[in-house]
């Protein structure tokens, strides 16, 4: 039995180390490739923590289980424990920091536009915080979130290549950061040119100060809005309750690999006291006076 034990958390720890080679592989790969995009900067250290984290640990776990090295197996069970704590604060922050917001449905449109009045909270002032902004939104422009916007249309009559028109536009399904950092909110009343292209209307419909921070030059666009922010806003929502979601299992899983790292453990504790697996140590209360 205690054989058996071993051996399967040394399987587990040996499939789980496997597993983070490609995590931190990529880790490594996003920083060979941030040599000029913020963004990236930001996103390849925690993945290459996580990479390394995993690695280490199952790592220890494998060598304790299978060598039984009981001093590694009581390493890997405290490292382990601090892991799923720290999990599982994530797990809760996470969900925490992006239970509200939510996009707002327009009239004849088919996207949603979003407000950073909306949103609230830690990663809020976050992301509105100027010079964190200020590096996101270099890092949109140097990906080009906005040129995906771009749709032509050929004109059967003439066979010209021509932008689609605003009907067009309007029935289109536009990711939060299109919406919000592409093209100018609706209630600004601008006059559609192409999706990245507006005129100013006869009049503007509300006093929003975004529609005074849209330009028609393709480098600032509505990055600076506010209506960006909370495009940006409700990305990292969407992106941060599917990663919980993931974490969820995770957790589930490494929760049953630290189970069987603690009956491991015990195992190779009895087996230094030189105890057999399964041997009880038994005494009365009240000891017989007869004695054989």
């Amino acid at each position: 039995m205690m054989r058996g034990t071993n051996n399967l958390i040394g399987i587990i720890n040996f499939i789980t180390f496997l597993a983070s080679i490609p995590i931190l592989g990529g880790g490594i790969w996003l920083s060979s490739r941030a040599n000029s995009t913020e963004c990236l900067r930001f996103l390849q250290w925690p993945i290459i923590i996580i990479g390394i984290t995993i690695m280490v640990i199952s790592l220890l776990g494998f060598i304790g289980a299978c060598y039984r090295q009981t001093w590694l197996l009581q390493l890997y069970l405290f490292v382990m424990f601090l892991v799923i704590i720290a999990l599982i604060g994530f797990i809760v922050f996470a969900f925490g920091v992006t239970d509200s917001g939510h996009g707002q449905v327009i009239v004849y449109r088919s996207f949603l536009e979003y407000q950073l009045s909306d949103y609230s909270g830690w990663l809020k002032d976050r992301v509105s915080d100027p010079k964190y902004w200020s590096k996101i939104s270099s890092c949109l422009r140097d990906v080009h979130a906005c040129s995906g916007m771009r749709r032509t249309i050929r004109d059967p009559a003439t066979g010209m290549v021509l932008s689609e028109s605003a009907d067009m536009f309007n029935q289109r399904q536009l990711s939060p950061i299109q919406s919000g950092c592409c093209k100018p909110p609706t209630s600004c009343g601008f006059v559609y040119v192409n999706e990245t292209l507006w005129n100013i209307g006869a009049q503007m419909l509300v006093n929003d100060m975004d529609c005074n921070r849209w330009s028609n030059d393709q480098q600032q666009l509505c990055y600076h809005c506010d209506s960006c922010k909370a495009g940006l806003l409700a990305t990292l929502k969407h992106s941060w309750r599917k990663v919980s979601i993931i974490n969820i299992v995770i957790l589930i899983i490494l929760v049953f690999v630290y189970v069987v790292a603690c009956a491991a453990f015990r195992n190779n504790k009895r087996m230094d006291n030189d105890e057999a697996y399964g041997e009880t140590r038994m005494t009365k209360s009240r000891p017989s006076r007869f004695q054989f």
